[in-house]
């Protein structure tokens, strides 16, 4: 069953808390991975492994570099769970 925008968000947040010490509520749909949250390319390789399993979709590497916000990530799993 696919997931609203905001569990989806929670879900991110929580994987990317553990992942960097990133406050959950810092994780906002705005906010660049690279340039706001400081995540690295092998931390963000981390969070996507553990999306994909959270939220049972497939994340492909080369789609990776297009997830640039975390708005981006919701929307690509929104559409990935379809």
């Amino acid at each position: 069953m696919a997931q609203t925008d905001q569990e989806i968000l929670e879900g991110l947040a929580e994987i990317v808390n553990e992942e960097t010490g990133v406050e959950a509520a810092d994780v906002q749909p705005e906010k660049s991975f690279t340039d706001d949250l400081d995540i690295d390319s092998l931390s963000m390789m981390t969070i996507v492994v553990n999306a994909e399993e959270k939220f049972g979709v497939r994340i492909p590497d080369d789609e990776v570099k297009n997830l640039t916000t975390v708005g981006d990530a919701v929307k690509y799993i929104q559409n990935a769970q379809g």
